[in-house]
C-alpha cells in the first residue's frame, strides 16, 4: 500500500555519472560523483530533515544492475524542493572534504 506521509529520495538522484534520463534529478553542478548513504544521511539532516528508514541493498529501478540506496524523510514540502536542498549541503560537504 502506498505512503503518501512519506517520500523516498535514492541515491541515483545526486550521482554525477548518470544521465538524467538513467534517473539523476539534479544539475551537473549540484551532483556529486558516487555518493554514499552515509552522505546523503548526513546531507539530509543538515538540511533540516530527519530519515526515518535507510536502505543500502536496494536496486534503482532504472538500474536494476547495480545496487544502490534510498532514505526515507517524512513529506513536509514538495519533493523537488527536498532534493534541491539536499543537493545544496551534499555538494558542500564534498567541497569542504576536498579542500
Amino acid at each position: 500500500m502506498k505512503d503518501y506521509e512519506h517520500v523516498v529520495i535514492w541515491l541515483d538522484y545526486f550521482n554525477k555519472t548518470l544521465p538524467k534520463k538513467m534517473g539523476r534529478r539534479v544539475s551537473r553542478e549540484k551532483s556529486v560523483f558516487d555518493p554514499s548513504l552515509k552522505e546523503l544521511i548526513d546531507a539530509a539532516k543538515a538540511a533540516g530533515f530527519d530519515p526515518t528508514e535507510t536502505n543500502d541493498q536496494v536496486r534503482f529501478p532504472r538500474r536494476p544492475y547495480v545496487r544502490s540506496g534510498y532514505i526515507v524523510l517524512s513529506k513536509g514540502q514538495p519533493k523537488a524542493k527536498m532534493i534541491s536542498a539536499i543537493a545544496d549541503k551534499l555538494t558542500s560537504r564534498r567541497a569542504k572534504q576536498t579542500k
